[in-house]
């Protein structure tokens, strides 16, 4: 799938399939008449129409496909639920550059850029239907080709959160033994990102299955339960917080991360740094200890407020699990039910990561 920006994700909203809108356009296709439709937002667009005749109608498939004989732009509302006026002449500025070479895509291209409403042209001899959206431009795919790109992807998605999931045990069990180094951080968080990374991929075909994407949705869905989750509690642990100007919270820093480049993703050293970690090589090598806030929050019925007390009362993992219980229940809100508790948590933790480890 082509990289497909954030303008045009919200325009594939409004066109996906199930809708009434690309059930007309489909009709249009298949009938080969070609067609040009202008999703209007704001006043500028309807400066540059001319002639045409008002309709005000309710949008349906059958009267798109009838308007859309007629050489004209079909004008429709923002919602997409109005035609607002059909048989109309767009009039953009022709000094705006443009690569289309049909007369009715060029139009829908200069119409985009000039007012930054969607633009659909759909070719009368090519079957194809392209949206313009300010300088973006996409080609719908056939929703089969798309499915069966998004299902190579849910499985690619499958393999990637198998590794991660057995990373993040191994970093767990590291963590238990105080021998974790900040290459073992690095590398699920490069993981983790990957992972988030493919989601995003998903996600977008999604968008564009439309009510053909529920069974992919259902499955992303299942694949990324707690990632995000995990990914943010990972940095708290590691992120080595500077001023809090300068700092960014977890959830920043992970959506940050996740905006990156592949290339640089697989720089370890950019990734330490982003950490506020070592950058060079050598330093992959140097020991890191967790503050604990992602292992702690796997102890049942024990809530975050408690957790950030003991965090702040200890400083580090290490401490909190060589914690007596009697030192625990000094902590504000754990009394010595709960002291017992998160040590019994803790240790029964332990036995399932260093099993998970051997299997």
């Amino acid at each position: 799938m082509e990289k497909t920006d954030d303008t045009i994700l919200e325009a594939l909203h409004k066109i996906a399939p199930g809708t009434t809108f690309r059930e007309g356009l489909e009709n249009i296709l298949r009938a080969q008449t070609g067609g040009l439709l202008v999703v209007v937002d704001t006043e500028e667009v309807m400066q540059l129409v001319d002639g045409g005749f008002s309709i005000n109608a309710d949008v349906t498939p059958a009267r798109l496909y009838e308007l859309a004989k007629m050489d004209g732009a079909i004008i429709l509302n923002n919602s997409v639920d109005k035609i607002l006026i059909a048989n109309a002449q767009l009039i953009p500025d022709y000094t705006i550059p443009s690569r289309e070479t049909g007369t009715r895509h060029r139009a829908a291209e200069r119409v985009a850029k000039q007012t930054n409403e969607l633009v659909v042209a759909i070719s009368q001899r090519r079957d194809v239907i392209t949206l313009y959206k300010g300088n973006s431009k996409h080609v719908l795919e056939d929703i089969r080709v798309i499915l069966s790109k998004a299902n190579q992807a849910v499985q690619t998605l499958d393999k990637y959160r198998s590794v991660l999931d057995q990373s993040l045990t191994n970093l767990s069990a590291l963590e238990f033994e105080d021998l974790v180094t900040i290459a073992d951080v690095v590398t699920v968080i490069q993981r983790t990102e990957m992972v988030l990374k493919i989601q995003r991929e998903i996600e977008k075909y999604i968008i564009e299955l439309g009510a053909e994407g529920r069974l992919v949705r259902m499955q992303l869905e299942e694949l990324m339960t707690n990632v995000k989750e995990e990914g943010e509690l990972l940095i708290r642990d590691y992120y080595q917080y500077k001023d809090e100007e300068e700092s960014l919270e977890p959830e920043e820093l992970l959506h940050e991360l996740t905006d990156w480049s592949s290339d640089e993703m697989l720089s370890t050293s950019t990734i330490s740094k982003a950490l506020g970690l070592s950058g060079t090589v050598n330093a992959m090598d140097i020991s890191v200890s967790p503050r604990g806030y992602r292992l702690l929050r796997k102890i049942p019925r024990l809530p975050m407020p408690v957790i950030e007390n003991l965090i702040r009362h200890f400083g580090s993992f290490d401490k909190i699990i060589n914690a007596t219980p009697e030192e625990l229940d000094e902590v504000d809100g754990i009394g010595e039910v709960r002291a017992r508790s998160i040590k019994d948590g803790l240790r029964h933790l332990r036995d399932q990561v260093l099993l998970d480890r051997h299997i």
